[in-house]
């Protein structure tokens, strides 16, 4: 090649990297607290107490594949039927596992229930907010589900960004493991028709960052990933509640972009097994009356239930949400 046409490429190489360095480096983050958006105040003071010293509720915890301990609560009646379906549930962002203690204990006769909290999430985590490579959530999901016996059903329950989790660990390559799904008003992508501006003011996109990690990604240069690139606006009574220590109020590029369903979206979604999507009418975050335009177009597994009069977080306890589940669950 002539040194001319070197140069000109190495120069474009320049131009590019950057162009891409000069974007991240153009938008620092910062800390937001909201009052608009999600009422994370009222979840915590109406937060479910689960019984203590009784066996079926336990707070443990997993394996994950690098040797990491992630905690999994874990609701169980031992006088069940031992070949009732295995139900994983996935918080939504910012949170963890104790989103569901009510509803994992309203379900104990009709499943066995483990709630994950995610890795980067919780009371204590290795790196808050943080994982180590793009697509190891899926990964730590598959070793909670690896000692599940052969035939027994695995349902895969997501809320929120949990719910877009979900569907990308359909669309993976463990996608295989689970039987059926159940998303509670879930994050399909930024740019669905179901997700309203910043996800309704919860949450607050570094945009300029965004690009010049995604410039450098598509280059295969991963080195800045770990750069946090998402806010989210957490009440402040939450931050200094008594569970301020557990929230999460910012991810780094490699766990947002682990969070959600990936680029072509709309693939992952093809790829759910059977599934029931239930959202409230009232979602402060999307917009209920567009999954099933969005999601029918490109699989005829789902049923769609939207709930009236009630929001995002409200889903997860609404009592015509355990109805629905347990009508999933007994279909299997």
């Amino acid at each position: 090649m002539p040194w001319r046409a070197i140069a000109a490429l190495a120069g474009a190489a320049l131009i590019y990297l950057g162009g891409a360095l000069g974007l991240i480096v153009s938008e620092r983050p910062a800390p937001v607290q909201g009052a608009a958006g999600l009422d994370f105040a009222g979840l915590i003071a109406d937060r479910f107490r689960p019984p203590q010293g009784d066996a079926r509720f336990r707070r443990g915890s997993y394996t994950a594949p690098d040797g990491t301990d992630l905690p999994m609560t874990v609701v169980q009646d031992p006088a069940a039927n031992a070949d009732l379906p295995v139900v994983v549930m996935i918080h939504g962002s910012g949170w963890h596992a104790q989103q569901f203690d009510r509803l994992a204990w309203a379900l104990r006769d009709v499943a066995e229930l483990r709630a994950v909290t995610l890795r980067g999430h919780g009371a204590d985590p290795v790196r808050r907010g943080d994982v180590d490579y793009i697509g190891q959530l899926e990964d730590d999901l598959a070793s909670a589900i690896g000692d599940v016996a052969p035939g027994r059903k695995v349902v895969m329950l997501g809320h929120s960004s949990g719910g877009g989790l979900v569907v990308r660990f359909a669309g993976g390559p463990h996608g295989g493991m689970i039987d059926a799904a159940i998303l509670l008003a879930p994050f399909l992508k930024h740019n669905a028709p179901t997700t309203r501006t910043d996800a309704g003011g919860w949450a607050r996109p570094l945009t300029r960052r965004i690009i010049g990690l995604s410039m450098l990604n598509m280059v295969g240069i991963h080195e800045l990933d770990h750069l946090t690139a998402i806010h989210f606006a957490m009440p402040k009574k939450v931050l200094d509640g008594p569970l301020g220590h557990t929230a999460t109020p910012a991810y780094s590029w490699r766990l947002n972009l682990s969070y959600a369903p990936r680029r072509d979206y709309r693939a992952d979604i093809a790829a759910l097994p059977p599934f029931v999507l239930i959202a409230g009418a009232d979602d402060e975050s999307f917009r209920a009356d567009e999954y099933e335009p969005l999601m029918s177009g490109v699989t005829d597994k789902g049923r769609y239930h939207v709930l009236p009069g009630v929001g995002h977080l409200g889903v997860v306890d609404a009592p015509q949400t355990e109805t629905l589940i347990r009508e999933a669950l007994g279909a299997l």
